[in-house]
């Protein structure tokens, strides 16, 4: 079961409001919890085509990384989505409970002989779709921005 919360930010942040998510370790549901925040956001946020594309892409992707490899699919474990928008900025951050990991050791799946491997295309796939992505210092929490284009 998902459960979502709503609450309106200070305008001095910039943002609107914020969206928390706390969700099963389980990957039958991040379909469910990406068309959730997407309805929030695609109502408030200048760019439709921004939040469609780029902000689904990297959510999937994160939550997939957290319930597969952060969370390694454990059912007692559980993933955060904290989600700040406004119209002309989102920020996102997804938590897992795992132990974490170093993504500056995860290869380029771009170089030509990794180019048949799975690993690290997830990671790919949203520094390109996202303004701006850091990782916290245990690994397992990843901030993704992304402005109006």
């Amino acid at each position: 079961m998902i459960t979502a919360e709503v609450a309106p930010l200070p305008a001095s942040t910039g943002f609107e409001a914020e969206l928390r998510l706390r969700m099963p370790s389980d990957i039958a549901v991040v379909e469910r919890a990406v068309a959730m925040v997407s309805a929030h956001l695609e109502r408030r946020f200048a760019d439709a085509h921004t939040v469609r594309f780029n902000v689904r892409v990297a959510l999937t992707e994160a939550l997939s990384n957290a319930i597969l490899y952060g969370n390694a699919q454990d059912p007692s474990k559980h993933v955060a989505v904290r989600v700040a928008f406004g119209p002309d900025r989102i920020e996102a951050e997804v938590t897992d409970e795992g132990p974490g990991f170093d993504p500056t050791i995860v290869p380029d799946p771009t170089l030509p002989e990794r180019l048949e491997q799975e690993d690290g295309r997830g990671l790919f796939l949203i520094r390109k779709v996202m303004d701006e992505v850091r990782y916290n210092a245990k690994g397992n929490s990843v901030w993704m921005s992304v402005r109006r284009a």
